[in-house]
């Protein structure tokens, strides 16, 4: 197969998408007739790229069945059971996403098996886990980039609580402070999300209420109207004064392993992932929401956030920090004067060209590809070294080796 293969992938559609980020990316019209959320250029049983080889459009996760080594490389094929590790993406968020966290690998594999037994279809409503693997990853921002991401720290929550806290919920923050560690935040959260629906509903009307008077005061305050605006009455909408609020800055980045309870509130990022769609959800959605199962999985710990910047590793590549088996991300940046050379030992990459183009040569084959804006790019573990001339900037998904 050819080593250098340009990919054709999934836009999957979702309520809170823009119009306008991915449809401006691609060069195409804008904005788009639909909401656009997701890019997907990977190999996922949902939506797997197409790759364009020897003149024809094929399935890449057909082609890494029957070339596993070739396409991922001797080691990766082996430590992965010759399956692309990582899922790759463009997250364009016009509007709130749920608050949600992703299971652990074990989690994934139990939760898959018991919903296979039952006999729940894999695209059906209901349906909690859609593959066995876990979901560690990485956003890294191209917008300014609004987040939650972890349980603050409990002695803040409960200073921002008091201030707006309604009736309604003041047992359960008397709870919260009486018992300020783990156990207390786990059984606080839990009596806030399984309280009777006409119960949450007072519980958020009336801390709306509160809220507007101290708006000004912590942007969590503002995000909680917001939220209201967009999800009326959700319990959900408490979110921004029980997690981290963070606004990511174009080019930096932050990690999110299992258990994180997080949601991502507006703005575009590239998004790298282990190769999973497993996804349960709290609340902030119209999608399937299931309290019960998100509460076995959570890490109810307080959470300090990192936040990643850039890694210079050669004069045309800076590179994120890793935390996952399965992936890495870094920042290509070439000039007309300034060429980059790939690393002597590598694996399966996928590129994506965000600004400008660039030609891709295959140093042993002489095989060239021209990559622009919107375009991504697989290049296989079997292309031993190449070369990225141009004008452009391209981020690159790789898995640590």
């Amino acid at each position: 197969m050819t080593g250098i293969c340009v990919l054709k992938n999934t836009i999957q559609e979702y309520a809170w998408g823009s119009y306008t980020a991915i449809p401006e990316l691609l060069g195409r019209d804008s904005p788009a007739d639909t909401p656009q959320a997701e890019l997907w250029m990977g190999a996922h049983p949902k939506a797997s790229s197409m790759a364009k080889c020897n003149g024809a459009w094929r399935s890449l996760l057909e082609l890494i069945e029957e070339n596993p080594q070739d396409i991922l490389g001797e080691k990766v094929a082996e430590k992965f059971k010759n399956r692309l590790p990582y899922l790759f993406k463009v997250l364009a968020a016009e509007k709130p996403l749920s608050i949600q966290a992703h299971p652990s690998r074990d989690q994934a594999r139990e939760g898959f098996e018991r919903e296979k037994k039952l006999g729940i279809p894999l695209d059906a409503f209901n349906r909690n886990y859609k593959d066995d693997n876990h979901k560690p990853e990485c956003i890294c921002a191209l917008s300014p980039f609004w987040a939650l991401n972890g349980f603050r720290k409990i002695s803040a929550m409960i200073s921002l609580l008091e201030r707006i806290c309604p009736p309604g919920l003041k047992g359960e923050l008397d709870l919260l402070h009486r018992k300020p560690d783990s156990i207390g935040l786990k059984h606080f959260f839990q009596a806030m999300m399984t309280m009777e629906h006409r119960f949450q509903k007072q519980v958020v009307d009336d801390a709306i209420k509160n809220v507007k008077q101290v708006r000004g005061e912590n942007k969590a305050y503002q995000w909680m109207i917001e939220l209201n605006k967009e999800y009326p009455s959700d319990i959900g909408i408490f979110s921004p004064v029980i997690l981290n609020l963070i606004r990511l800055e174009p080019g930096q980045a932050m990690f999110l392993p299992a258990g994180t309870l997080h949601a991502y509130l507006g703005g575009v990022g590239i998004e790298l992932m282990a190769n999973s769609d497993n996804v349960l959800r709290g609340g902030l959605t119209p999608k399937h929401v299931d309290v019960k199962e998100l509460l076995n999985i959570l890490n109810f710990g307080e959470c300090e956030i990192n936040i990643l910047n850039m890694e210079r590793i050669n004069p045309c590549e800076h590179r994120y920090e890793s935390h996952a088996e399965e992936f890495a991300l870094s920042v290509i940046t070439v000039k007309t004067d300034m060429n980059y050379y790939s690393p002597d030992k590598r694996c399966v990459e996928i590129l994506l060209c965000t600004d400008g183009n660039a030609v891709i040569n295959d140093l042993a084959n002489n095989n060239s590809v021209l990559i622009k804006k919107g375009m991504s790019i697989l290049i296989s573990a079997i292309v031993k070294k190449y070369s990225i001339k141009g004008d452009a900037v391209l981020y690159k998904a790789s898995v640590p080796i």
